[in-house]
């Protein structure tokens, strides 16, 4: 049967109505599923609530928090520390669902974070420094974030120094005073160095970034008193005071940075209280 033009455009025009109707119908199914699914995660069912988000998604893929409640169920089905491939399998599963969103939107600082949250429980160390590694050299992101992740890679080198230097055998106690003296093993003292040298570049570059970065100047302060000690250990006495004359300034600065965002803080918090009515 042959339609005429009237009938064929009342076809067409039936038809975009059917599926805008719907498009209308599944976006308020996605939108139960999700609510549904925030419902189980509430109650710590968090496979039942993966399922919900999916299927939310699977509605309607313009829901743009549904990926990350999909990844933070996924994660909360990981437990820290169990080694079985089972648990494994699951990390990783969360940590490509998390990827999803960064190779969406590489700004998603939920999503960056959360994966370098979970290398860090996988004790995948080496994929944490390259993620931060990543992050830092990222020009179109703010330079504050690029500090922040410099930051962190820094503190890593001072932990790597604190560790040799703060062994029961490189160190005495005289009265209430400290003395270190140098590991047996060369190696470790040089591995030391080593440590705190990265650590000081890494620093610096974080606070060329931000140089209101508090945390930035806190660790500059431990990988000084960390270049004190080893200066100390090597005999060398004028060196070692240089390092606590810059370890004391650089406390100063980051005392100051602290007490500045703690105002800046408590400014912002009174600013959002609401004002008493008059009386």
């Amino acid at each position: 049967m042959k339609l005429s033009r009237t009938s064929t455009v009342t076809l067409l025009l039936l038809l975009v109505a059917t599926s805008a109707g719907c498009g209308v119908i599944n976006r308020i199914r996605a939108k139960n599923a999700l609510n549904e699914g925030a419902r189980a995660y509430r109650e710590g069912q968090f496979t039942q609530a993966e399922e919900k988000f999916r299927r939310a998604f699977e509605l309607d893929p313009t829901q743009k928090n549904a990926p990350l409640f999909i990844a933070r169920a996924v994660q909360q089905q990981y437990k820290p520390g169990v080694a079985s491939p089972e648990n494994v399998a699951t990390g990783q599963r969360a940590i490509q669902a998390y990827q999803d969103i960064l190779n969406r939107d590489p700004r998603n600082e939920d999503a960056y974070k959360a994966i370098v949250f979970l290398y860090g429980q996988m004790k995948e160390e080496d994929k944490v420094r390259q993620m931060l590694t990543q992050r830092a050299s990222m020009t179109d992101i703010p330079e504050s974030k690029r500090a922040e992740a410099l930051t962190i890679l820094a503190s890593k080198q001072w932990q790597c120094s604190y560790d040799t230097t703060e062994q029961k055998d490189n160190k005495t106690t005289e009265g209430n005073v400290v003395k270190y003296k140098k590991p047996a093993n060369q190696a470790d003292f040089d591995k030391a160095k080593g440590c705190v040298a990265e650590g000081m570049r890494l620093v610096e570059q974080a606070i060329s970034l931000d140089q209101n970065n508090a945390n930035a100047w806190s660790y500059k302060a431990n990988l000084l008193r960390e270049q004190s000690k080893l200066a100390e250990m090597d005999g060398n006495a004028q060196q070692k005071q240089e390092f606590d004359r810059l370890y004391d300034q650089a406390r100063e600065t980051h005392a100051r940075l602290s007490e500045e965002a703690q105002k800046r803080k408590e400014a912002e918090e009174a600013a959002k209280s609401p004002t008493p009515p008059a009386s």
